[in-house]
């Protein structure tokens, strides 16, 4: 009996154990707005200098892969690993199937252009590994994943689609 009590608690601890491995992006969240793709390594040389950097060309795509319901992105917010945080404070509604690029720097925010930006010269996203948060304006996880560029960029350009 004894044997038996330690194999059954072994397959448990298993058990616990591959629960606990699974990455954060295997969960699947209810929310409409996911996470499409992100450019976390803009190209060139990384410069966060307003007016000649390239941190604009770092940009994270949301989309609303809903068929029926309009997202709009007043109070969702956007983190990075470091607490690194953006809030959409304006009102930016996506229609069943649009996107948004969020953009680090400075222009001109525009529904017809698909672009907010983050109004902020630093770079966000970590050009090695990182992990993207979306929260709902209730608190809620909206979508979540993590990257790494020798394990998630197959092609090295620095960009890498989820959800297509």
């Amino acid at each position: 009996m004894h044997i038996r009590l330690v194999a059954t608690t072994a397959a448990v601890a298993g058990a616990l154990t591959a629960l606990t491995a699974v990455p954060a992006q295997a969960a699947e969240y209810s929310s409409a707005l996911k996470i499409r793709g992100i450019q976390y390594d803009a190209p060139g040389r990384d410069s966060n200098r307003c007016s000649t950097g390239n941190t604009d060309e770092e940009y994270l795509t949301i989309e609303n892969y809903s068929r029926s319901t309009t997202v709009n992105l007043k109070g969702y917010v956007v983190k990075d690993a470091a607490r690194n945080k953006f809030t959409f404070t304006a009102s930016h509604t996506l229609q069943p199937g649009d996107y948004v690029k969020l953009r680090g720097g400075n222009g001109s925010d525009s529904d017809t252009k698909n672009v907010v930006y983050r109004d902020n010269c630093n770079f966000m996203w970590n050009n090695d590994k990182d992990t993207i948060y979306v929260y709902k304006p209730s608190g809620s996880r909206a979508d979540v994943h993590s990257y790494t560029k020798s394990g998630s960029d197959k092609d090295g350009n620095g960009y890498i689609t989820y959800h297509g």
